[in-house]
Parts: structure tokens; C-alpha cells; sequence
């Protein structure tokens, strides 16, 4: 039995200095609730299977134990407490930052995951889906515990969440369940705000180059796509598998059965606003970049001047479809995989995507290819690996305070004059006089009206 949770935490919601708050709550929802339950403890003693994990739109909590009533009234109340019941003190996060400070050093120690974020980065300029989930360092050392608190009795409240129970169970009887431990959580008195950033078209090739100690060489390519509900999903997914399936997509023939990379990938990343198309390559340090780049660009041209084939798509959607199969025989994969979905707009998209992929022609694949596949709407990010990166420290402004501690200023200035506008004063200041050759000026404009009238333009023509 499995007991997944969604809630969607989306990061677009966060304001500066609040990136990472959505991974803090993850950790901070596993340690001590008001009433004194020790999270952890309770799931361990169970014998559950339990995890958190916070992406793009959503922070999603599940737990997998054996199927009993028990077990079920347990996990819907324990869920029920901590999504409002939670500790949200300095103490606990203090003891809790050295884990998350680990999870973060470990994926900063890792250039490959440094890399793709720094391609999203700098393939959205104004959405959240260009920052990080787990936040910057700063923010997170540094986030005041009010705020922190604030944001859990925002977010993780009943109408901004999803529960999904998996499994072996009695509907009827897991409903009650729901309904009388939920019942105490009231209503909120807050009204979420709906988000409104859109990231524009974008309008030219954009590259980003991370030098870092590090092993391998790392090429990806971004381009922008629609949202997991539009239409055109279901192609692009069958696009991610003609070029990045090992061992028969065209990424994986051009470069690494070449020799000229270690491993390639694709990914359609369906999400509730406007995702990405990605595809990767994973050089040694022997192999060259440059080669690889021309080849990796060339070879995800190829779909729009090289149509795939009707067994070429065919094979990719075969591939696809088992892999919903399989998804759909095991109740924690289904429980996890539909909340992901209902992160992205709806849980029916997960069934509407799969029979929207059986329908995949060819040309739908060749027509997203064409809508998507463009230099325009593309980002580059390529990892180089340096043994000494030589890089800019940029220090931190100085306390003010003593830096105007000894300062004295130059000469005192003059004060000036006070002076009050009235009319009298302004014409004492004011000079009068009449300047050289006033006089052959005035005859020559008094004259001019004169010609004027006669019907004749200054050079004496009559109109």
C-alpha cells in the first residue's frame, strides 16, 4: 500500500531570497510535530518505505507500507497532522542544515547537474523553472525562520494539496478515513494568489559554458515546449525516444557507436506551465567537444530534414507504451507517476498522454520537430573540464559604519544666499539694456509682413 502526497509549491510563488524554501519544508516535515510525534521514528517503526522529494511544481511526500487498516488509518493521520501541526523553529532547522547543506555541496561537487542548471538558467530568464529546486546557498543559510514558517501555513494547506492511496485497500472505508482525520484541518482563511509569469519567445541561440574541475566533458541542448496538457506533448515525447534511445536513437548511432561521445540522452519534460525538450551527451576528457557539438546539433536537425520513418516512430512508441504498462502494475510507481501529473494540471493527463502517444503519426512527429526544433528557441550549455578554473571572487560590500567611521569630509562649502521670490525682489535683480543693431533687426521683421501681403514670396515671386 502507498500513500503519495503532492503539494503544489510552486516556485514562481517564491519571492527573493525564498529560493530552496520548498526543499527546507520537505526536510522540515520529517522532524517533530507540535503534539511531539517524531516523524521519522514513526515511519521507521512501521516499517515503511518512505521518501520526500520537491521538482519544478510540486513537493511530494510518500510512504509505502503492508496493506492492513491499520497502517492506513496511521498514514491518512499522521499526513492529516503534519500537514498544519508541524514545528517550524529555528532549533530543528539549525540541526536539520547540516543535511541539507551536504545535499547541496553534493550536487555542487557534481559539474554534469551543475551544467543542466545552468543551461535552464539561462534558458529562462523570468520563470522559476530556471532556478534551481533546491535553492542557492544564501538563501538557504540565511532564511529568517519566520519566513520560513509563513510559507509552510500558506502552502500546505488541504486546498493546495493532493492525497493518493495505492494499492490493496477498501475505497469505501479509505474515504471515511480520510474525511474524519482530515475534518480537523480547517479551512483556510487565505486565498492563493494565481500566477501570472509567462517566459517570452525566445529570440535568438543562447550559450552558456561551466568551467569546473571535473572528469567527463557534458554537452546539453534546451528548447522550449508547451505545457504537459497541450496536444503537441505526446509527439515531442516520441521525438525524445527517435533521438535519445540507446541503442537505436539517431544521438546514440551518430555519437557514441562513432566513438566520439560515452553516452547521450533526450527527455521531454512535461510540466504544468511550458516545459523543455533536453538532450545531453557525456564526452571523456580524449574525445573532442567541438566534434561532438557539430554532430549532436546536426543529428537533432536530422528530424526536421530527415523526417523519422513510420518504423522508426512506430519502434518509439512501443518503447514508450510498455513503460506506461509497467508503471501501471505497481501501486507506488502509479501512486507517485499520477501525482506528477496532477502537478502539471490534472492526474487524467497521465491516461490522456498515454492514448494521445498510440496516436502519433509521422508527421506529427515531423511537425512538432519543425514548430520546436529551431535555432532560435535553442540554448547550448557545454561543461569543459579545468584543473584550475581561475574565477572573479566578488567580495562582500564593507560595514559602512566603519568605513565612515574616520572620514572627514573637504572645505566646508560657502552657504548660499537665501532668497525669496517675490515679485519686487525679482525685478531688483533684473538688467535691462538694448543690444548692438536691435534697431536694422526690428525694420527688417516689421517689413517682412509687409511683402507677405503684397502676394509675393521672399524672393519676390508672386504665388
Amino acid at each position: 500500500m502507498s500513500g503519495p502526497w503532492v503539494f503544489l509549491a510552486r516556485y514562481d510563488r517564491q519571492g527573493f531570497g525564498e529560493t530552496g524554501m520548498a526543499h527546507l519544508m520537505e526536510h522540515m516535515l520529517f522532524l517533530r510535530s507540535k503534539s511531539g510525534r517524531d516523524i521519522k521514528k514513526e515511519l521507521s517503526d512501521r516499517g515503511a518505505s518512505w521518501n520526500g522529494t520537491t521538482w519544478y511544481d510540486r513537493t511530494n511526500y510518500f510512504e509505502t507500507g503492508t496493506a492492513s487498516d491499520d497502517n492506513l488509518r496511521w498514514a491518512v493521520g499522521l499526513e492529516a497532522e503534519r500537514m498544519i501541526n508541524m514545528r517550524i523553529e529555528k532549533e530543528l532547522l539549525d540541526k536539520e542544515m547540516t543535511v541539507v547543506r551536504n545535499e547541496f555541496e553534493m550536487g555542487e561537487n557534481n559539474p554534469i547537474g551543475v551544467l543542466y542548471q545552468r543551461t535552464l538558467e539561462a534558458s529562462y530568464i523570468f520563470h522559476s523553472y530556471g532556478k534551481p529546486a533546491i535553492g542557492s546557498r544564501s538563501d538557504i543559510e540565511h532564511v529568517p525562520i519566520q519566513r520560513l514558517d509563513a510559507f509552510y501555513h500558506k502552502f500546505y494547506q488541504p486546498d493546495n494539496a493532493i492525497l493518493t492511496i495505492a494499492g490493496k485497500f477498501d475505497e469505501s472505508k479509505a474515504l471515511a478515513l480520510v474525511a474524519e482525520s482530515f475534518k480537523a484541518v480547517p479551512k483556510p482563511q487565505r486565498a492563493l494568489e494565481q500566477t501570472y509569469t509567462v517566459e517570452p519567445t525566445q529570440d535568438g541561440e543562447r550559450q552558456v559554458t561551466l568551467r569546473r574541475v571535473g572528469d567527463n566533458q557534458a554537452i546539453f541542448v534546451v528548447y522550449h515546449t508547451p505545457a504537459a496538457s497541450h496536444p503537441d506533448t505526446a509527439a515531442l515525447e516520441v521525438l525524445s525516444t527517435i533521438l535519445g534511445d540507446t541503442p537505436s536513437g539517431r544521438l546514440y548511432k551518430a555519437l557514441v557507436e562513432n566513438k566520439k561521445a560515452v553516452n547521450v540522452g533526450a527527455d521531454q519534460q512535461e510540466m504544468h506551465d511550458p516545459g523543455f525538450f533536453l538532450t545531453d551527451t557525456i564526452l571523456r576528457q580524449d574525445q573532442s567537444i567541438d566534434d561532438a557539438r557539430e554532430t549532436m546539433l546536426k543529428m537533432i536537425a536530422s528530424v526536421v530534414t530527415e523526417p523519422p520513418a513510420k518504423d522508426e516512430v512506430q519502434r518509439a512508441k512501443n518503447k514508450i507504451l510498455k513503460e506506461f504498462d509497467l508503471e501501471l502494475t505497481n501501486s507506488e510507481s502509479i501512486g507517485r507517476v499520477m501525482s506528477e501529473f496532477a502537478a502539471s494540471g490534472d492526474w487524467r493527463l497521465l491516461y490522456l498522454l498515454r492514448d494521445r502517444i498510440k496516436d502519433v503519426t509521422p508527421e506529427d512527429v515531423a511537425r512538432v520537430a519543425k514548430a520546436y526544433i529551431k535555432d532560435s528557441n535553442r540554448t547550448l550549455g557545454m561543461f569543459i573540464p579545468t584543473k584550475t578554473p581561475d574565477r572573479a571572487e566578488i567580495p562582500a560590500g564593507p560595514d559602512l559604519t566603519a568605513v565612515f567611521k574616520d572620514y572627514k569630509g573637504g572645505a566646508v562649502m560657502a552657504k548660499g544666499e537665501t532668497f525669496s521670490p517675490t515679485p519686487a525682489n525679482i525685478e531688483g535683480r533684473v538688467i535691462r539694456a538694448k543690444l548692438p543693431g536691435w534697431g536694422a533687426h526690428r525694420a527688417a521683421a516689421e517689413e517682412e509682413p509687409r511683402r507677405r501681403s503684397d502676394g509675393r514670396c521672399k524672393a519676390g515671386f508672386r504665388r
